[in-house]
């Protein structure tokens, strides 16, 4: 789709405001019809699948806050933040001193990274989402990563198998990204009691509210119960606020005071707090993209089993795809402007592919049968 500058400032909703003094200026005469790129999302036509966003969100209630408190960001955000770490711990039946918010899940688990890398080594999966022990291994922290099992799953046995006094925390991301794969409930907790506090365990729940059981899978009566477990939440995923940048850590108040010490930020952004706010306790928004998670999940598992393939279990709102060349896949799906993503590392025979919006994931499912049979041919 095609749309020029003024086309734009009154799609926008700006032409009662700075919109309008300028429809009117001899500035506007010289502006030049033409293409004009998204700063955010997809470029038009290509179907976002890499990334694992809810393209369904912001919810409107975050949007209609969004707007309210625009006006308000030359202010620090200090009070709406003590507002939301209060809403966070009412819910979870903790103090708000327990709760730690930051600029993304990911500005905490880094800040946990250094705060604790710096006192002994961080145990974790050999495969999983470890952005942040990598940032924390560049500024000199070392990591052990342990195998998964042969079916994929985080390997709890080996990791406890493994733990030593050099380790310090132990991070795990449940479900796993990128396999999707959720760890029971039951055997993570009795893996927190087998280590008895000798490190700190450190769970991302980045897609707790995706699973069949958010209640039953989070680890968070563990806090409860006085354990040394940090749990980490992000609004990016369900919540549809990826590029908000809100996310927040369950824990003692000791662990959230040590890792506010390392906190890069200092009160996140107004809209992102306001828009948190507004959608935390939005279920009939919450409700619908959990939905629409699940009706595109099944979309790519049917497209799956057309093409002759097979996938892992997922709890999550992406799939890890057994494939005969992930690389390979990613840039034929690229040429049909679909993005996923290629392959992590030494597993190549894994295609990663988010749900995003259904008729992009309908693009996917339509074009997988067709590309792994070229591949095959």
């Amino acid at each position: 789709m095609q749309t020029n500058r003024r086309t734009f400032l009154a799609g926008a909703g700006i032409g009662t405001g700075i919109g309008a003094g300028l429809a009117g200026s001899a500035a506007s005469a010289t502006i030049i019809p033409g293409p004009v790129a998204p700063d955010f999302g997809p470029m038009p036509g290509q179907a976002l699948l890499s990334r694992n966003e809810n393209p369904y969100g912001p919810a409107p209630s975050a949007i209609r806050a969004i707007r309210r408190s625009a006006s308000f960001g030359c202010y620090y955000a200090d009070r709406g933040l003590r507002h939301l770490q209060d809403m966070i711990a009412a819910r979870h039946n903790v103090r708000s001193e327990q709760v730690v918010v930051g600029s993304g899940s990911t500005e905490i688990l880094c800040a946990i990274a250094l705060a604790w890398g710096r006192e002994g080594a961080i145990l974790c999966p050999d495969l999983f989402w470890d952005t942040t022990v990598v940032y924390g291994e560049r500024q000199g922290v070392k990591s052990i990563r342990v195998a998964l099992t042969a079916d994929m799953n985080v390997d709890l046995a080996a990791m406890r198998a493994a733990l030593t006094d050099e380790v310090s925390l132990i991070q795990i991301c449940n479900p796993n990204n990128p396999t999707g794969v959720l760890i029971p409930a039951a055997d993570l907790r009795a893996f927190s009691k087998a280590i008895k506090n000798t490190a700190t365990l450190l769970v991302d729940e980045a897609y707790n509210e995706l699973t069949d059981d958010p209640a039953n899978n989070t680890m968070i009566d563990l806090v409860r119960e006085g354990a040394d477990v940090i749990v980490c939440r992000t609004f990016s995923k369900i919540y549809g606020m990826a590029g908000m940048r809100v996310g927040y850590a369950i824990t003692s108040e000791e662990n959230a005071d040590r890792i506010r010490g390392y906190l890069m930020s200092f009160g996140g952004n107004v809209s992102g707090v306001a828009a948190a706010m507004a959608s935390f306790d939005d279920t009939e928004f919450l409700d619908r993209s959990r939905a629409m998670v699940i009706e595109g999940r099944e979309m790519i598992m049917a497209a799956v089993k057309e093409a002759g393939l097979t996938a892992l279990p997922s709890q999550t709102n992406f799939v890890y795809v057994e494939v005969p060349d992930a690389d390979a896949v990613q840039a034929a799906m690229r040429e049909r402007g679909i993005l996923i993503r290629g392959a992590y590392g030494p597993w190549t025979r894994y295609s990663r592919v988010s749900t995003g919006k259904l008729e992009d994931v309908a693009r996917y499912a339509e074009a997988l049968p067709q590309v792994i049979e070229s591949l095959r041919a």
